[in-house]
């Protein structure tokens, strides 16, 4: 791989992990929603990866269909016929881990990237007195 194929690649992967960051932000900010008779609650946002010959690149972003937190609570007006209210199915602990690794994989990318930019610097000093 070349020295612009490994800064291609970086960059790829700190576009990639900076969206997997914000829909991290975006599922935790919207953990607390509750379905309503108009509409449903939520759903957990999950970023897919893919690769291609130039680094990372962003398949899809697809709702997580599993089941929405069903709490009982009679009194709230959005309850259903069992007395059962439907929240959001994000977990804010796997999301505070989720978000930790993309943190990390990002941060990885900045210190390839640099080293790459580093070895440029490095190439095009060398013929310099």
């Amino acid at each position: 791989m070349s020295i612009n194929g490994a800064l291609r690649a970086s960059a790829s992967g700190l576009f990639a992990e900076r969206m997997r960051m914000d829909t991290i932000a975006s599922n935790i900010a919207n953990a607390n929603s509750i379905s309503t008779p108009d509409q449903e609650a939520f759903r957990r946002q999950i970023v897919l990866l893919t690769s291609d010959e130039n680094g990372v690149k962003i398949d899809q972003i697809l709702p997580d269909q599993s089941r929405l937190r069903a709490v009982p609570e009679p009194d709230n007006p959005f309850a259903d016929e069992d007395g059962m209210v439907y929240y959001s199915n994000v977990n804010p602990i796997i999301e505070m881990v989720d978000l930790m690794t993309a943190t990390r994989t990002y941060e990885a990318n900045v210190a390839a990237f640099n080293s790459a930019k580093g070895m440029m610097r490095a190439a095009m000093n060398i013929g310099k007195v």
